[in-house]
């Protein structure tokens, strides 16, 4: 019996739900969605277009320094350091969000296989090997094999062990289904 859509983000919200993040994780949290947020506005562009403006007008000024050439080197340095940290929180937060709401979505769904719920906590080697597998499994599909349009069972075993006692639960179940 699939779970109800809801069920766990609504389990969140009951009073032994554990509690949102304090001190510095909040902060943290709440800064980076800003920055992000702001940093890929037009008004950071344009700020951004004005800062690099205001420093080649400048350049006459100073004499087109080493001094003049090393603030804009070492501003837009700092900048983009910082900006990784930031970029890659945002990428985490979103990768994680993307993969709770499918997560939800395949508990949801009457029927739905959830082989694959955690798959993004696999081995880069088993992704791979698991990916090839499918690339597989697609082209016999296309060619017009009907079992490989229906199941992975075939190739689970050369991916995962795990897989593959999940697709042989999963025939004994289709059969005792299709013996009644």
């Amino acid at each position: 019996m699939p779970l109800a859509a809801g069920a766990l983000v609504g389990a969140m919200t009951e009073p032994n739900a554990p509690r949102r993040a304090r001190g510095f994780r909040a902060w943290w949290g709440k800064t980076a969605r800003w920055t992000v947020e702001a940093s890929g506005s037009v008004w950071a562009f344009l700020g951004a277009l004005l800062v690099i403006v205001v420093w080649a007008l400048t350049g006459p000024i100073f004499r087109f320094s080493d001094t003049w050439q090393l603030v804009i080197n070492t501003g837009t340095t700092i900048v983009t350091f910082l900006m990784v940290f930031l970029i890659q929180h945002s990428q985490n937060r979103d990768t994680k969000a993307l993969h709770l709401k499918l997560d939800e979505l395949i508990a949801a769904v009457e029927g739905a296989s959830n082989r694959l719920i955690d798959v993004e906590d696999m081995e880069d080697d088993d992704l791979t090997r698991l990916s090839e597998a499918f690339q597989a499994l697609r082209a016999k599909a296309l060619e017009g094999d009907e079992e490989a349009k229906r199941t992975v069972a075939e190739i689970a075993p050369r991916v995962d062990p795990a897989l593959a006692a999940m697709a042989e639960a999963q025939r004994r179940t289709s059969a005792r289904a299709s013996s009644r």
